[in-house]
Order: C-alpha cells, then sequence, then structure tokens
C-alpha cells in the first residue's frame, strides 16, 4: 500500500474565518480547517470519484502526539505558526477542527495575509494530512431519468496532520488537481477493481496510481494467472489492465 500527503479544502464561508483582536491590541486568525461529518465530492463520483467524510475524533491523536504548522498556501517558507511555539492552537470540537493562531506581523507576510483576509483575496482553508485509518463502502445515489448510481464514500478514521494553511483557492482550480487528489486516495485504498472501474472514465489515473498487484489477486472483469504481473513501468499499473481500462473508455474491442 503507498501512502502519500493529501490536503482537502474549504472555503471562507464553510471555514468560518475570523480576525480578532488579542489582549495585546494584535490580530489572531480563528476558523476551521475541516468539518467532521460533512460529505465532499472528490473528483466525480458518479463515474471516477468519490465522497468522503471526516470522521469526529479523527485528528485526537494526531493533536496529541503531532506538532502541526499554520502555513500560507502549504508553502513552509511562510510559517505563521507552530503548535510547540505556543502560536498555533489546534483542537476537536462537534464542528471540526478548530484553529487559533496568533499573527505575529513583524513577519510581513502575515501582516499581508492579514490584510488579504480582510479583503477577501485569500479565501479559504486547508490541511495537509496522511491517511492512518480509512473506509470504504458502496452506496446507490438516485439519479434523475436513470437507474441508481453506485458510488464509493470514503470515511476518514483517523489521520496524521502535517499542517494547516490559509489558501487562495478553496476549491480545486483545475481537474489536474482533482486527478491527483483521487489517485492519491486510490493509492491509499489499494484495490485494483476500483482503480479500474475509475480508470474507464479516466484512463490518466492509471499514470498517477503506483499500487502494487498481489498474486493472484483479479480485477471485476478478469481472473489473473497465480504469478505476479510484471509492470512494463517501473512504478506503473500492469499493462494488461492499463489496455483494458483505454479499451471500455473507447468502446474497443477487448483482445
Amino acid at each position: 500500500m503507498t501512502t502519500s500527503e493529501e490536503r482537502r479544502r474549504l472555503s471562507l464561508d464553510t471555514a468560518h474565518v475570523t480576525l480578532r483582536a488579542d489582549e495585546t491590541g494584535g490580530q489572531r486568525f480563528a476558523g476551521y480547517a475541516a468539518v467532521f461529518n460533512s460529505r465532499t465530492a472528490i473528483g466525480n463520483p458518479l463515474r471516477w470519484g468519490f465522497y468522503e467524510e471526516i470522521a469526529e475524533g479523527a485528528f485526537t491523536k494526531t493533536l496529541s502526539e503531532g506538532d502541526a504548522r499554520m502555513l500560507i498556501d502549504h508553502d513552509s517558507y511562510y510559517v505563521v505558526s507552530r503548535m510547540s511555539a505556543g502560536t498555533l492552537s489546534l483542537s476537536e470540537d462537534g464542528r471540526g477542527l478548530a484553529v487559533d493562531s496568533a499573527l505575529d506581523t513583524r513577519l510581513s507576510y502575515v501582516q499581508d495575509l492579514a490584510v488579504n483576509l480582510e479583503n477577501r483575496n485569500v479565501t479559504g482553508m486547508s490541511f495537509g494530512f496522511y491517511v492512518v485509518k480509512d473506509e470504504w463502502n458502496q452506496e446507490e445515489i438516485e439519479v434523475e431519468g436513470a437507474d441508481p448510481v453506485p458510488v464509493d464514500v470514503r470515511v476518514i478514521r483517523e489521520v496524521r496532520l502535517i499542517e494547516v494553511s490559509a489558501v487562495t483557492f478553496p476549491a480545486y482550480p483545475e481537474t489536474e488537481a482533482e486527478l491527483k487528489a483521487v489517485a492519491r486516495a486510490l493509492d491509499r485504498r489499494g484495490d485494483y477493481a476500483a482503480v479500474e472501474a475509475a480508470a474507464r472514465h479516466r484512463p490518466e489515473l492509471l499514470d498517477l496510481v503506483h499500487i502494487d498487484r498481489e498474486p493472484g489477486e483479479s480485477t471485476r472483469d478478469e481472473q489473473v494467472p497465480a504469478e505476479p504481473v510484471v509492470s512494463t513501468q517501473p512504478q506503473g499499473l500492469p499493462l494488461s489492465m492499463r489496455m483494458s481500462a483505454l479499451a471500455a473508455r473507447y468502446g474497443l474491442p477487448r483482445t
């Protein structure tokens, strides 16, 4: 199973970001980097993506053991605050992952951040994390004028938090970012059948997902031999699987 860092984003309104005065007359940043039990579409859940929820308690362990930072746009050069320095407080409440950060405006970029928040140039929050525990389920979604469509639902139970960020773009600005988000989750899932199903609609995922096929593992459409399949790429999926997905997408006969 491959584990890679993932990121999720919230709009400014959903994140409830505010600036408030502290006891010294300076400013503090407050908001939410994540919201519990709120279903979010990652990619296109009806075809090649999935729905995702973050369960209550997903951050409990990492907050007691970790030392997360607050950044701007996930850039480690722009460190706003840090838990171990006492300038960043992260906690869980009934809504989600609450952020309370000091804003030291002696740092020019922190002063810029405060102004950009006031002017709503910075419009959201995000957090970077590794998944420790998750579970996948399948549900059927009613679609008007068509049969119900099965969709995958991912529930994140525990994460290792790396950082929280104030971000300029609270939503994925391009399809490429969505594809990478789906690919990272599929890497973690490690399920060939799920990868193949998504790749029928977006073959590009086959270049982004890097998981090892277990000997004797099958896909939904074919039985594979007991011997491991040798990939044609050092970190890619088997050629037979790639060709099968391409054929399915473009309606070509399978050999």
